[in-house]
């Protein structure tokens, strides 16, 4: 899978916010420490320092309760939007991460 990329303006900062906050696990950091991959459910994602792309990818995280991730991210003082519901199918959550790059958590409705 190609990793969607987001530009954080800290480097270190991004890294823990996603391992701390999202819950991602990091399974590579550069040795010169300009860019990391880090993963959840699947879905993986690219951190380099520059500047944040307003029209950037959108990382998309698959999770068992999108309304329970909202109440521990919002817990947590993570920026998230509300939860919105796809004709019974599915549930996404918009969250944002401290430079602005948008990621969806997305819980599939059709199997329950």
């Amino acid at each position: 899978m190609t990793p969607v990329w987001y530009h954080v303006r800290d480097l270190e900062a991004g890294r823990a916010f996603y391992t701390n906050k999202l819950g991602f696990t990091e399974t590579y950091v550069d040795s010169d420490g300009s860019w990391a991959k880090l993963e959840r459910s699947g879905m993986e994602i690219g951190l380099a320092e520059g500047e944040p792309e307003e029209d950037g990818g959108v990382a998309h995280v698959d999770v068992e309760d999108v309304r329970s991730v909202a109440e521990q991210l919002r817990g947590a003082g993570v920026e998230v939007g509300v939860v919105f519901e796809l004709h019974g199918e599915m549930r996404l959550l918009d969250v944002f991460d401290p430079d602005g790059n948008r990621l969806q958590f997305a819980e599939e409705l059709s199997g329950s």
